[in-house]
């Protein structure tokens, strides 16, 4: 019984203490040299208390580790999001909107000119739009490491073609990379960020090399608009409120998740939410995609990597993307 009480004690305060040292090597204030002091003198500490656990001065050992462990967990509620930032910049501004009547107004909408992830003309622009002629939604899956890692886009599109795409992104400052580990411990703040299909959609395929696939969504027109306006929501309410993103509960999937389940009711728990590569199965699953069609037939035709390269700057992009996508979800059933 000692020894597994030892044992369970030394896997809780060996657990707390690795996420000690990464918490303070992401967030630690100074700079590098200050943090690897930091991180060097929690292990040292979490090392003597374990060995002091193991030599029979358990109480004294708990004890300490609580003392120290609590301010550090103090320290950890104490960091709090900011909007006030050096940051790069391509999510320098925060999108909003707002809304009279029918109309909607959406300003620092994204409209950068991408020649490269360092050469670009950047362009932030105010848009208008009619909430009566809002009619379609598509989700654009960009794969960047294996099939089980994407980012979602959503785009809204009009009866005059028209498409505005909202993605939930990471707000890097100017000197950060996307890290996942850094996204559990409080290195990005979130956005919200409205921008056009050409840039969303462009610095993906033909800058970063990603692979995308759109997919039609089946969805009554007025919870497209719903979900349109709740966008521009929950977009509005970071500029007032700053929030942290979080890899695992507060990302580009469970975001988009918690605003349809508001909408359209119960949706269903599923690991795809976490491992958001395999988004389109869970969609098809709960019936958000033309179910007469297979999911590997929606797939092949809705990659648009290779018609995205090849409309590049075009006028027509959004059209020349959806090439032998738009009409697909009305063809008949004898027509695949």
């Amino acid at each position: 019984m000692r020894f597994a009480i030892s044992l369970l004690v030394t896997l809780i305060v060996g657990f707390s203490a690795i996420w000690g040292a990464i918490a303070l090597w992401y967030q630690a204030p100074g700079g590098q040299a200050l943090k690897t002091l930091g991180v060097f003198l929690w292990v040292g500490f979490s090392l003597a208390l374990l060995m002091a656990l193991w030599q029979g001065r358990t109480a004294l050992a708990l004890a300490a580790f609580a003392v120290v462990f609590g301010s550090v967990l103090i320290w950890w509620q104490r960091i709090a999001p900011s909007n006030d930032r050096i940051w790069a910049d391509d999510v320098a501004q925060m999108t909003t909107g707002t809304i009279d009547g029918r109309r909607v107004t959406l300003h620092n909408v994204r409209n950068f000119e991408w020649r490269s992830n360092t050469d670009y003309t950047q362009r932030w622009e105010t848009r208008d739009y009619d909430l009566d002629r809002l009619n379609s939604l598509d989700m654009i899956m960009s794969y960047w490491s294996g099939a089980a890692i994407a980012h979602l886009l959503i785009s809204f599109g009009f009866d005059d073609g028209a498409h505005v795409v909202f993605s939930v992104e990471i707000r890097r400052e100017k000197h950060e990379s996307f890290s996942e580990i850094g996204g559990f411990f409080k290195e990005f703040e979130l956005s919200i960020l409205a921008a056009d299909e050409r840039d969303v959609i462009r610095v993906r395929t033909n800058v970063r090399d990603e692979d995308d696939y759109l997919y039609r969504i089946q969805m009554p027109v007025p919870e497209i608009r719903a979900l349109f306006l709740s966008y521009i929501d929950q977009a509005n309410s970071l500029v007032k409120t700053p929030r942290f993103y979080n890899t695992l509960t507060v990302n580009c999937t469970t975001l988009v998740y918690h605003m349809m389940r508001h909408i359209v009711g119960y949706l269903p728990v599923d690991y795809r939410l976490i491992l958001s590569g395999y988004i389109p199965e869970y969609v098809y699953r709960v019936g958000g995609l033309d179910n007469r069609f297979s999911l590997a037939e929606l797939r092949a035709r809705g990659r648009i990597t290779d018609r995205a390269k090849k409309a590049h700057l075009s006028r027509s992009f959004s059209a020349d993307i959806r090439a032998g996508i738009a009409n697909f979800s009305e063809l008949p059933p004898a027509a695949r």
